[in-house]
C-alpha cells in the first residue's frame, strides 16, 4: 500500500512539472513575439504627387515692323511786321434814361367783362321781374276766384231773400238798396243796418224784412269764403 501511494505521488509531481514547464514555455514565446514586433521598422507609404502638363505656348506671328517717313522741313515763316496800336479815348458813358410807362388797360379784356356784368345783372332784373310777374298774376288769379266764388255765396244770400220778401204794388223802375248785415259762423243773423236808401221808404223796409226771415243765411261751400260782415245790394228786377 505504501508503494502504491508512492506511485501516486511520484505521478502527480511529474505531472505537475510538465505543466509548470509548459507555463513557462508560453510565457517566454509571448515574451519574444512581443519584442520582436516592437523592435520591427514602421512600414512607410510613398504618395505621388504630380501636375497635368502646362499648355504649350501660342507662337504669334512677327508684326512687321512699321514705315518710318521722313519728316518735311519746316518752312521759314515771314517776319512780322509789327503794327502801331492806335488808342482811342474813350468816350464817357452815355446816361440811359428809362421810361416807365404805365401799364396800359386791356380794352378788349375791360368791354368783355363789362358786357358780361351787364348781361349777368340784365338776366337777375329779368328773373326778379318775372317771378314778380308770376307772383302777381297768382295772387290776382287768387283774386279773382275768390271774389268769383265770393260772388256766387252772395248770389245764394240774395235767393233766399228774395224768396222772403214781399214788394210793394207798382214799384216803379229798378231802385238799388243797400244793407250791411253781420252774421255768425252758422249763418244766424244778428244785425241788419242799412247802408244806402233805394228813396223808397216801403221797398227799403220790405227787404229789411226778407233779411231778418231768411235768417240762419246758407253757408258758403268752402268754409274759407265764410264773411261775418257782409254788404248786400238788392235790384228788384235783376
Amino acid at each position: 500500500m505504501i508503494a502504491a501511494l508512492e506511485q501516486r505521488r511520484d505521478h502527480g509531481l511529474v505531472r505537475s512539472f510538465t505543466l509548470a514547464a509548459l507555463v513557462h514555455l508560453l510565457l517566454l514565446a509571448i515574451m519574444f513575439l512581443g519584442v520582436r514586433w516592437q523592435m520591427h521598422p514602421p512600414q512607410s507609404v510613398t504618395v505621388e504627387l504630380w501636375e497635368p502638363p502646362a499648355p504649350a505656348p501660342k507662337v504669334e506671328a512677327p508684326k512687321p515692323e512699321p514705315k518710318i517717313e521722313p519728316k518735311p522741313e519746316p518752312k521759314p515763316e515771314p517776319p512780322k511786321v509789327e503794327k502801331p496800336e492806335i488808342v482811342e479815348k474813350a468816350a464817357p458813358p452815355k446816361k440811359v434814361e428809362k421810361k416807365v410807362e404805365p401799364p396800359k388797360p386791356k380794352a378788349d379784356d375791360f368791354k368783355k367783362q363789362l358786357r358780361e356784368q351787364l348781361a349777368r345783372e340784365q338776366k337777375s332784373i329779368d328773373q326778379d321781374r318775372q317771378a314778380r310777374e308770376a307772383k302777381e298774376r297768382v295772387a290776382r288769379e287768387q283774386a279773382a276766384a275768390h271774389q268769383k266764388a265770393l260772388g256766387l255765396y252772395v248770389e245764394m244770400i240774395r235767393r233766399r231773400v228774395k224768396q222772403n220778401w214781399i214788394l210793394p204794388q207798382d214799384l216803379p223802375g229798378n231802385p238799388e238798396v243797400v244793407f250791411n248785415v253781420v252774421q255768425l259762423p252758422s249763418g244766424d243773423v244778428i244785425s241788419v243796418k242799412l247802408a244806402k236808401s233805394s228813396g223808397i221808404p216801403a221797398y227799403d223796409a220790405a227787404v229789411e224784412r226778407a233779411i231778418i226771415r231768411s235768417s240762419p243765411l246758407p253757408l258758403p261751400p268752402q268754409r274759407e269764403l265764410f264773411e261775418r260782415d257782409l254788404k248786400l245790394t238788392f235790384r228788384p228786377r235783376d
